[in-house]
């Protein structure tokens, strides 16, 4: 299972600072990512890309290309609401993931990932969402790409409310983004996972602060073990996505929760490079 790397991780270094630039550009985040953290692949989200003009995205394709770390996924950074009554706003998030589609062709990416907002118990709400998701998803299908569902409090709070609303869809361009903290806090966080991972393209294995004790990493937020086997358990073999969400040193923090994974998917990996705490 190939581990990649979800960017808005490295948020505070991808940031400008108070000299008016970035510790690491994004152009050279590819690069990092592959020799640095030694993983295999870029998850985007779309707050980063904020004023990158199509060339600037065309650009980072090639340097992402070129450092053998695609980009695979663009996260929509925002809820979208298709399932509202005001046709003005659903044709408006029609409009935005039709973008986002297009903006993940020009990076090269193989899907987009979306929340959706409203509320999760107005049957009609669910009926205009399926609706309206269907003309994103017809975009997509053009361009050979997938649309995925990322898990919120919105209109499919849970794994089957996601599910059902796949089949509304229809196609075989509209499929899940599970998420490990979201599974995490459900009621049961292994049938979560189970239920929503046979229509996964990718998962993201969401990381809180990693500690090192003498027993070696740990996670204590959450066990990550049983959220790893629960995907495992049902055949999934995509790419698995880094996205620590703890605080202090971040690049620390990628390399503490891949070591982890690494360790608990069964495969050796490199030491980190900083001994700080994450």
């Amino acid at each position: 299972m190939l581990l990649t790397l979800t960017a808005s991780s490295l948020r505070s270094m991808l940031a400008r600072g108070k000299t008016g630039k970035p510790r690491l550009d994004l152009l050279d985040l590819p690069s990092f990512t592959r020799q640095d953290l030694n993983l295999h692949g870029l998850n985007l989200s779309t707050d980063l890309l904020a004023g990158v003009s199509r060339e600037g995205l065309e650009r980072l394709r090639e340097r992402a290309d070129k450092a053998g770390c695609a980009c695979l996924l663009l996260v929509e950074a925002e809820p979208q609401a298709f399932g509202g009554t005001d046709e003005s706003v659903t044709a408006g998030a029609v409009a935005r993931v039709q973008n986002v589609v297009q903006a993940g062709h020009y990076l090269g990416c193989n899907a987009v990932a979306v929340r959706l907002a409203g509320a999760s118990d107005d049957a009609d709400a669910f009926a205009r969402t399926a609706q309206h998701l269907r003309k994103a998803v017809d975009r997509a299908e053009k361009l050979e790409m997938n649309v995925l569902i990322s898990p919120g409090p919105g209109i499919a709070p849970a794994p089957e409310h996601v599910t059902d609303l796949i089949k509304k869809v229809g196609g075989f361009r509209v499929g899940t983004y599970p998420d490990f903290e979201a599974a995490a806090g459900s009621a049961d966080p292994v049938a979560y996972l189970r239920r929503l991972t046979p229509y996964a393209s990718a998962v993201c294995a969401a990381t809180q602060k990693i500690e090192e004790g003498k027993g070696g990493l740990t996670h204590p937020a959450y066990d990550l073990a049983p959220l790893i086997e629960a995907i495992l358990s049902v055949g999934y073999d995509g790419t698995l996505a880094i996205d620590y969400r703890g605080t202090g040193d971040a690049r620390l923090g990628v390399e503490r929760s891949r070591m982890l994974l690494e360790r608990l998917l069964g495969e050796d990996g490199p030491e980190p490079n900083d001994e700080d705490d994450s």
